[in-house]
């Protein structure tokens, strides 16, 4: 089983750098009483979304002992060809320097956080892995790694009854942009046949990106023409008040968006071929010319541009009321006839 490190909260929100770039600037993200800030040092850099595989497989560990029977652990032993094979990586010495180099990033990069806090305004910090060490056998040669994982990670994978898996195609995007919002589509768009939607300003903010919007905008745009998320059907919906929204939907067989823990050692992805095709010219795959129902089921601020950067200051209009690229009080558009043609 592949599942996702955690619960299913950890794909709404920005951990991890987009780039496989140098990144030092920090992330930050408040909305409601979610506060997040994401440091990283200079020597290492931050942790990016690639690196986030060596927690996939350590989370997926962590499910499977537990579901076995087996006492499990927040230390963790394993060899380095076991942990790239699991994350589709090669096995080559270059291979290698870049697993060490990954762990250093993710023992570096440090997380202030309020989620699955008790107390309101309680913040706690904590990276996402506390120690590791390297192994060698009697000739020097590397014969294994050990980690600690943090308790706020181990708990978060413990406790929560529902474990978001992830299709083995997962590991083969290249795009952070794609992986990322590959977690985001999965935890939203299982659940729902009908597909979710969301803004692209939204998104962007969501995202921790630092590109610039009208960057991001293209290279949403160009997900979609490419269709590389397996599983699950993009589109673009340029009709919405507040400006284009991203639609998705599962294809193929319908996909279950969260799967209790307990499931056999093979989730099947109920992945369709016809995910994989080029699409045809144009950004909408679908004759439907509805739009997708709103995802404020699972997640009340997911549609809403109200979410930004903490400490962003967001320019005002005449009026006096913040300029956001996107109407506050129209979060998404409800299932329903279209109020124009679709592209």
């Amino acid at each position: 089983m592949v599942c996702d490190f955690g619960p299913p909260i950890f794909a709404l929100y920005p951990f991890f750098s987009l780039s496989k770039t140098h990144r030092t600037r920090p992330i930050e993200y408040a909305v409601g009483s979610v506060e997040i800030r994401v440091e990283a040092v200079a020597d290492h850099g931050m942790a990016t979304i690639w690196d986030a595989d060596i927690l996939i497989w350590a989370a997926s560990q962590i499910v499977e002992a537990r579901d076995s029977g087996l006492r499990t652990s927040r230390l963790m032993a394993a060899t380095p060809r076991q942990i790239l094979t699991f994350i589709r990586r090669g096995t080559s010495a270059r291979d290698y320097d870049r697993l060490k180099a990954a762990l250093d990033r993710l023992q570096s990069t440090t997380v202030c956080t309020s989620i699955r806090q008790p107390a309101e305004g309680r913040r706690h910090r904590f990276s996402w892995i506390n120690e590791w060490q390297e192994q060698t056998d009697a000739s020097g040669r590397p014969d294994g790694i050990e980690l600690i994982v943090p308790d706020w990670f181990y708990q978060a994978v413990l406790d929560d009854a529902l474990i978001l898996t992830l299709d083995r195609a997962y590991f083969d995007l290249t795009g952070g942009l794609d992986r990322w919002l590959y977690r985001l589509v999965r935890k939203h768009a299982g659940r729902q046949r009908a597909g979710w939607q969301f803004e692209f300003r939204h998104l962007h903010v969501k995202s921790g990106s630092l590109a610039p919007f009208k960057r991001f905008a293209f290279d949403l745009r160009d997900i979609i023409r490419r269709q590389p998320l397996p599983g699950y059907r993009l589109a673009l919906e340029t009709d919405a008040p507040g400006g284009p929204l991203l639609a998705f939907e599962p294809c193929g067989q319908p996909v279950n968006g969260l799967v209790l823990s307990g499931t056999p050692g093979i989730v099947l992805s109920g992945t369709g071929l016809s995910c994989y095709r080029e699409p045809k010219p144009g950004l909408s795959l679908s004759n439907d010319s509805r739009n997708r129902s709103p995802n404020l089921e699972s997640n009340e601020e997911s549609n809403s541009c109200r979410a930004r950067p903490a400490g962003e200051n967001r320019a005002r209009t005449g009026s006096g009321r913040p300029e956001t690229g996107c109407t506050e009080d129209t979060p998404g558009l409800p299932l329903g006839p279209s109020r124009g043609r679709g592209t």
